[in-house]
């Protein structure tokens, strides 16, 4: 079976728009998340700029990879290939900069996910994909061309790409040692900030919500997989007390507890609970 050039470029067209869409939205995802402090020095193109614009670069490059896909999934205008071919060229020296000045750092092609240090695949990954930038620009196609080209054609063109960038991502290996390998919950990380829109859409929220004079935590720490926030309130007497709530860190509706401790009793039992904290 022969597959004509504009095939080839049709499977081209598919596979980038595919990329820079998945690349784009990890890297959303990356810039939004409570990182650890430093986490984004160790993701390329972030490293090779100032500490302070490493977060705005993450989401640029994010900007202009949503900008490019639909320019070359529903136009044929010149502009978008040909920047698409300049952004996985530029990408491929950055990689290569990325590589001989910070051998530890990881590509960040799709957010944390791209930790690995940059390696031959990575860089080769990001010349396969310049090159089909390349073909798309000199065969110019968009998203008709797809639904029009003839399916066995196309499913071969496409079933060859994936699987040379499935060769050329080593993202691949890390999920699946991901999957295999799973942290205790007391070792993962959590966000403070899910735990605290799980506590306030849970019942326990809700029961204990007029007992509270503030809307704000006065405290909050972590012990093992459990997130503790404290808020200043009143019990149903009057006597001002500390409302204490503790959301479990793990499940997909985690369990929420919660116990009103007068305010002459709060000292000794939480000073208690901190000291054995993991993270105050």
């Amino acid at each position: 079976m022969t597959v004509n050039l504009e095939v080839f470029a049709a499977a081209a067209l598919g596979l980038l728009v595919l990329l820079l869409v998945l690349g784009g939205a990890a890297k959303l995802v990356t810039a939004g998340r409570d990182a650890e402090p430093g986490g984004l020095s160790r993701l390329g193109p972030a490293v090779l700029v100032p500490e302070h614009w490493r977060r705005s670069m993450l989401i640029l490059c994010a900007a202009v990879e949503f900008v490019l896909a639909p320019g070359l999934l529903f136009t044929r205008h010149p502009l978008f290939r040909w920047w698409t071919a300049l952004f996985f060229a530029v990408a491929t020296y950055v990689l290569v900069e990325l590589r001989r000045r910070r051998p530890d750092a990881g590509c960040g092609c799709f957010g944390e996910a791209s930790g690995t240090p940059v390696g031959v695949r990575s860089i080769g990954r990001a010349v396969v994909l310049a090159g089909m930038a390349a073909l798309v620009a000199f065969v110019p196609v968009s998203g008709a061309d797809l639904l029009s080209a003839p399916l066995p054609d196309l499913a071969l063109a496409l079933a060859a790409g994936l699987v040379v960038l499935a060769v050329l991502s080593p993202e691949l290996e890390e999920a699946v040692a991901r999957l295999r390998y799973r942290a205790p919950c007391e070792q993962r990380p959590a966000s403070p900030a899910k735990a605290l829109v799980r506590l306030r859409s849970s019942a326990e929220w809700r029961s204990h919500e007029a007992l509270l004079t503030s809307g704000e935590p006065s405290d909050s720490w972590r012990e093992l997989c459990w997130r503790f926030f404290v808020y200043p309130g009143r019990t149903a007497s009057g006597a001002e007390a500390d409302v204490v709530f503790a959301v479990h860190l793990s499940g997909r509706r985690p369990a929420v507890r919660a116990a009103v401790v007068e305010s002459e009793d709060a000292g000794g039992i939480l000073q208690e609970s901190i000291g054995v904290s993991a993270e105050h």
